[in-house]
């Protein structure tokens, strides 16, 4: 049961330093804030949850993406580097805002869009979440699909059916029993995955070419632009949304450098070097590439021996879900923060009936994975990027903690419904779905609209796939931001802390 404000009416608050021995029961816990006296832990606890959030096979299928936009191993591996660390860079300064506040991240954003006006960017951080747990059940099912294929055990439309009911079902009850099973599942999960990760490493070691790899022709700055704008949207973008929850546990005295260091470190390390040899794989076997387009998990079963299918089945499906139970956990909180006044399990059940019935799209109807995919990445990538623009330029500009209390007032110093930041993530939206296109997705055929105005060679020209949308996007947020939101940030600065408890 919530309260007015969204929080538990039993203020408990669950946080990564729970107790492990308690029974499990389902979590009842909204918006909850935490006190300073369950605040606990040091930056570099952060590591772990971010590590694990980020071991997956998929990781792997990145290289062939990478390569896909025409380019060279080198200049892929340059952009991936940059695209991954930078991205989830953004990540560990929108993290600085949990420990100086104490609210998921979806939460604290209401300090920048006002309590009620941040409930655009609560929504389009819905469905990025959403998405995202869409995509890695359609992939867990395709994955075992493919293994059984290749055992001889089905591999039919039956057996997508049934793999889907299986991952969609251990998925939903997982994010509807919510914070104490997802903790302990995923601390399985990192362990399997990560150690069954390195032996498949090792399998497959001997179908890298170093020669292949290196003969792959060089591709232009606009097509090295679109594979990095591509890793940015596919790691960072993806999470920054829920930068702060983990971090919110932190105590307020923590250094926000550390924070930030300690957030990107974890969550890159683990992309980087999947990433370094999905791209010599991918680089090595044209076909390789071309399948992981249409299976990004069932096609690296192709090169591996018969022994290790199962083990391999077991570790894409447990990373995968691993991801979907924290997306669907996730996508229920910001249902909440966007004025939805239901229970947080009840939250992630619809989003679960919404993931279920995307994901059958993805495996029974669409051509390609690749296309929708990227098209998906791409288009709810402008809006997070503006937000996130916006978010770091009201937390560059803070110079005291937020009231937590006027952060569930709409008549507080945050305000309702501010005109400022709410033009200027349109405008930024606008702005960056105008440079962006996806000629794999017809439904997104209308952006790209001012590839032309711009004179940037129109929907067919040499950058009408860089993306350079979400990087406008991103920019025009944080800079409208700086220029305009100052003097408001020192207004609300300026008044007295509110008494009222939280």
């Amino acid at each position: 049961m919530t309260d007015p404000h969204g929080r538990s009416a039993d203020a408990a608050v669950d946080g990564p330093h729970a107790p492990v021995d308690r029974p499990l029961q389902v979590e009842t816990h909204g918006l909850d804030v935490i006190r300073d006296d369950e605040r606990r832990g040091t930056p570099r606890t952060l590591f772990w949850p971010w590590f694990g959030a980020n071991v997956s096979i998929l990781g792997l299928s990145y290289g062939a993406f990478a390569l896909g936009f025409g380019i060279s191993f080198w200049q892929a591996l340059v952009a991936g580097v940059i695209g991954i660390v930078f991205s989830f860079l953004l990540c560990g300064c929108v993290a600085v805002a949990g420990k100086r506040g104490s609210a998921p991240t979806m939460v604290l954003s209401r300090a920048a869009h006002g309590v009620r006006g941040n409930r655009l960017p609560s929504t389009i951080s819905w469905m990025l979440t959403v998405g995202w747990e869409t995509v890695l059940v359609s992939l867990a099912a395709m994955a075992t699909a493919t293994v059984f294929d290749r055992l001889a055990w089905g591999g039919d439309t039956g057996t997508k059916v049934v793999a889907l009911i299986l991952v969609g079902t251990l998925t939903v009850v997982v994010g509807v029993m919510g914070f104490d099973l997802i903790m302990r599942l995923q601390a399985v999960i990192t362990v399997v995955t990560g150690l069954l990760t390195l032996v498949y490493v090792g399998l497959v070691a001997d179908h890298v070419h170093w020669s292949t790899v290196g003969a792959i022709p060089a591709g232009s700055t606009q097509e090295f632009i679109g594979a990095l704008v591509f890793m940015m949207t596919g790691f960072g973008l993806g999470w920054v949304n829920a930068a702060a929850d983990y971090s919110r546990y932190l105590p307020r005295s923590s250094s926000g450098r550390a924070v930030a260091g300690w957030t990107t470190f974890g969550a890159s390390l683990a992309p980087l070097l999947l990433l370094v040899f999905g791209l010599l794989l991918a680089g090595s076997s044209e076909g390789l590439s071309t399948a992981v387009a249409a299976d990004p998990i069932g096609a690296l079963t192709t090169i591996l021996p018969t022994w290790f299918l199962v083990p391999f089945a077991v570790v894409a499906v447990l990373g995968l879900v691993g991801g979907a139970v924290l997306d669907i956990y996730s996508s229920g909180l910001a249902l909440l923060s966007a004025g939805l006044r239901i229970p947080r399990p009840l939250a992630a059940l619809l989003d679960g009936i919404l993931m279920i019935a995307g994901s059958i799209y993805i495996v029974f109807f669409a051509d390609d994975f690749l296309g929708p995919f990227m098209g998906f990445l791409t288009t709810l990538g402008v809006p997070i990027a503006a937000w996130c623009g916006i978010m770091l330029a009201d937390l560059a500009l803070r110079r005291r903690d937020y009231d937590e209390a006027d952060l569930f007032r709409p008549e507080g110093r945050y305000g309702d419904v501010p005109a400022r930041p709410l033009l200027l993530i349109v405008a930024a939206t606008a702005l960056g779905w105008g440079l962006v296109t996806n000629s794999s997705a017809g439904w997104l055929g209308w952006q790209g609209y001012l590839l032309e105005p711009f004179g940037l060679g129109g929907r067919s020209g040499d950058w009408a796939f860089a993306n350079l949308g979400v990087l406008a996007a991103l920019a025009l947020g944080f800079l409208g931001t700086l220029v305009l939101a100052r003097g408001g940030v020192r207004a609300q600065e300026a008044q007295a802390p509110t008494r009222e408890s939280v």
